[in-house]
């Protein structure tokens, strides 16, 4: 044999001792790793799911709320606001939405009840029905005063029916309340509270206040405000308005619109486009009359002007309407407001040192 031979026989041998080497190594670690691993014991068959077991009919009160929510939530609708704006630049015309809220349907003529501080945010609305259809929106009127404005929708066919009105003089806290509307833009939301306190007042951003305001602990959130607050037969009582929170989120603190006033305000909107408050046809001051008022040591409205044929005359100090007492312009705006132009009340006044009566006719304000 030649050496060559004998060189490559040994180099052949080398090789197979070296891989028997390192796969005897192999083996032993990975058959100790496999040796020591926990093994699966065979056990019972798992058990198969338990029967579901069929629940029990719901509750009186459940069924009453989700009655409620049915039968109304067609009524109530979905606003959303934009307007048109025009880039400098290109002179292209976007559409850039402004916000949403909620209103309901007031009658078969597709009047559509909801907040004036939802309406007037932007000069385009568009309503959207509880079945899906969507409408342009024409603003008919509003009274800022009390936060109120009506739309109009031209539905041709299956209309929406109006929600039933309800009365709110009669209201009692702790009485139950629904508030259907489209919180955060997550529409046709139902949340239930109480009537926590009756007779609030919230100022306006003209100075004034919205009296007589329903406070209630049902969860109102941006989005609700325009939506109906509704009693437990689901006739309105209300229309939210506003939230009283630090963070601009549900507080537990909301407010709505009496229906009373809704009432009252809603049908002129529809009529003339606007409100027509009544008046006594004088001048008062709130920046003055608490100087006034401490002076001459009585609570009430001082009298700067009065108009010819008003039987008032200035330096009176009015004391209560029709035997409610008044401390300020605002809460005297509010009593007054209360009744029609035409009606006649019967005034408190302070005069010349002692307290008189006196009849007043209410005219048209400006």
């Amino acid at each position: 044999m030649t050496k060559g031979r004998k060189a490559q026989r040994g180099r052949t041998s080398f090789t197979v001792l070296l891989a028997a080497a390192l796969l005897g190594g192999l083996v032993a670690i990975y058959g100790q790793q496999w040796l020591e691993r926990p093994r699966v014991v065979s056990g019972p068959e798992p058990e198969p799911p338990r029967p579901v077991e069929a629940r029990g009919d719901l509750a009186a009160d459940e069924k009453a709320t989700i009655e409620l929510f049915e039968r109304s939530k067609g009524s109530v609708v979905y606003i959303s606001t934009s307007a048109r704006v025009i880039d400098l630049l290109t002179r292209n015309v976007a559409e850039i939405p402004r916000g949403t809220g909620s209103g309901f349907i007031w009658d078969a003529q597709g009047h559509v009840v909801t907040n004036n501080h939802v309406a007037q945010s932007a000069p385009r609305a568009r309503v959207r029905l509880n079945d899906g259809r969507d409408y342009p929106a024409k603003l008919v009127g509003a009274s800022p005063v009390h936060d109120l404005a009506v739309l109009r929708i031209e539905v041709l066919e299956r209309r929406p029916a109006p929600l039933p009105v309800g009365t709110s003089g009669n209201l009692r806290v702790g009485q139950k309340v629904f508030a259907i509307g489209n919180p955060f833009g997550l529409d046709w939301s139902l949340t239930t509270g109480v009537v926590s306190a009756l007779n609030r007042a919230l100022p306006t951003e003209d100075g004034r206040e919205i009296d007589h305001l329903i406070q209630t602990d049902a969860a109102i959130n941006p989005g609700n405000s325009g939506g109906p607050l509704l009693d437990s037969a689901g006739r309105l009582i209300g229309i939210n308005t506003a939230i009283f929170s630090p963070s601009g989120a549900y507080a537990g603190v909301g407010f709505a619109v009496p229906v009373d006033t809704v009432n009252r305000v809603v049908p002129q909107l529809i009529a003339k486009g606007s409100y027509v408050r009544p008046a006594l046809g004088i001048e008062a001051h709130d920046e003055v009359n608490p100087r006034m008022t401490q002076r001459i040591g009585v609570k009430g409205v001082a009298v700067l002007r009065a108009a010819d044929g008003v039987p008032l005359k200035p330096g009176d100090v009015i004391v209560a309407v029709d035997g409610q007492p008044v401390e300020s312009v605002a809460q005297l705006l509010n009593r007054i407001d209360e009744h029609k132009v035409g009606d006649t009340v019967r005034l408190r006044v302070y005069r010349d040192g002692k307290e008189t009566e006196i009849a007043t006719t209410l005219r048209a304000g400006t």
